[in-house]
């Protein structure tokens, strides 16, 4: 990717990488696995990839007047509770995809209409904080994915142990299960150590 030649574009180009990060944590999970709930609070993949898409098309939509055609029937009055973070047997993880895609291309064509200064106005946040401009929007945008991503991350992992952003992913240090086990011991033994714990 080329480097950004105005702050526009530098927002624009991370929030971009953010939502690429978070939805190829899609790739190659079952229909089972990228559904099923991981946490206590239910936190799953598909999920997280349906309610960024979702907040996305709220904030880069309607907050600067710019709603999109998108139906998300999950924000209706008699949607059960969280349902935009989970989805149903009946929802097909293509459809969680094109969300996503469609969401990304109307974010992407405001981004691109709008200055960074433009104003917009987040009802939600209070009559004390509705008042935005875009490039905070960016930012908060940016904050979203950045924090889902991270979740995303932690539950690939824990599902079949897969790592960073990409297979070759160079910010990696440790390659082979072997070496991942012989770290994750080192730090265990510290962790028991500053407790004043056996090792």
């Amino acid at each position: 990717m080329d480097a950004p030649t105005d702050a526009k574009q530098t927002l624009h180009d991370y929030l971009r990488r953010q939502r690429a990060a978070l939805l190829t944590k899609l790739d190659g999970a079952g229909e089972y696995d990228a559904r099923r709930p991981l946490t206590d609070s239910a936190t799953n993949l598909a999920g997280l990839v349906k309610h960024t898409a979702s907040v996305q098309l709220g904030y880069l939509g309607e907050v600067f007047d710019r709603p999109s055609d998108v139906p998300l029937p999950w924000f209706a009055d008699d949607a059960p509770p969280n349902a935009d973070m989970w989805v149903p047997a009946d929802e097909t993880l293509d459809s969680v995809r094109a969300l996503h895609h469609a969401s990304a291309a109307h974010a992407d064509a405001t981004i691109e209409a709008l200055p960074l200064d433009a104003r917009g106005r987040v009802p939600w946040w209070g009559p004390d904080r509705a008042d935005v401009t875009l490039h905070q929007i960016l930012v908060h945008l940016i904050a979203e994915f950045a924090r889902h991503a991270g979740h995303a991350d932690i539950l690939r992992e824990s599902i079949d142990g897969q790592l960073g952003n990409r297979p070759d992913d160079p910010n990696l240090p440790f390659h082979g299960d072997a070496q991942w086990r012989a770290y994750r011991d080192q730090v265990e033994r510290e962790a028991r150590r500053a407790a004043g714990l056996p090792e």
